[in-house]
């Protein structure tokens, strides 16, 4: 189905999330466009890569995923359109779309071309990407002139055990996939030691624990209290595997 998700470290502040909704809505009146989140880590794409990925999973085929973290904007670095099991993500060539394309069954990459008109070199995302993201839902691929180009990949471990994001509870989500874990697994951070837990009602209150997420991914929560203050972590954190 045409739809458009995006996924940035704009936050909701200021103005730049609105001219970016602005710019799809105008080359695509219609389509829908949700928030997949707008706090991914700040001007990190190889962290945020560890979170796009699982985010993104879900998606039905045909979206359009607008992935903007992009510390290099305006520089020489590539723009991005890639296909990746029926989705399309356009970003920057930075790392941020390494594991979409990794953990992709069938992919192809693109190289955009180079823009024409006005373009504003801090805020590809309105000037560059959206467009790109409108005429695709449009047009069809076909009609954007792409090069089609090997996937410039990065050299970027499987599983990264450091904090990637730290949600609105407090709770700490790991670049470690659960499924890579054993149920025996034990955590430390900061030095305490952490076991699984299946759900948070499965510990006390104020105890922390992690566990398998919805997304995948291994968490760190506390029953009924912050993580983040508890364990005393912020993403970029190192979190160390006593036990595998």
């Amino acid at each position: 189905m045409p739809l458009f998700a995006l996924f940035t470290d704009f936050t909701h502040q200021g103005p730049y999330l609105g001219q970016l909704k602005a710019a799809l809505v105008s080359g695509a009146p219609g389509v829908p466009v949700i928030d997949l989140m707008h706090d991914a880590p700040p001007w990190d794409p190889e962290l945020s890569a560890y979170l796009l990925e699982p985010v993104c999973r879900f998606l039905p085929a045909g979206v359009c995923v607008l992935a903007v973290v992009d510390p290099g904007v305006g520089s020489a670095r590539d723009s991005l359109l890639l296909e990746a099991d029926g989705r399309w993500f356009i970003g920057p060539d930075n790392g941020l779309l390494e594991f979409v394309a990794r953990r992709a069954g069938a992919r192809r990459c693109f190289r955009l071309p180079s823009p024409s008109g006005e373009v504003s070199p801090s805020f590809h995302g309105r000037d560059v990407f959206a467009p790109v993201a409108a005429r695709l839902l449009a047009d069809g691929s076909d009609s954007l002139g792409c090069a089609a180009i090997d996937f410039p990949w990065r050299d970027l471990a499987e599983d990264t055990p450091r904090i990637i994001y730290v949600d609105g509870y407090g709770n700490a989500w790991t670049g470690i996939r659960a499924a890579m874990l054993s149920d025996q697994a034990l955590l430390e951070v900061n030095g305490q030691t952490l076991t699984r837990a299946n759900t948070f009602s499965d510990v006390g209150r104020g105890q922390a624990f992690w566990y398998g997420n919805s997304s995948g991914l291994v968490e760190l929560a506390v029953n009924r209290g912050r993580a983040s203050s508890v364990l005393d972590i912020s993403p970029g954190d190192r979190v160390r595997l006593v036990r595998p």
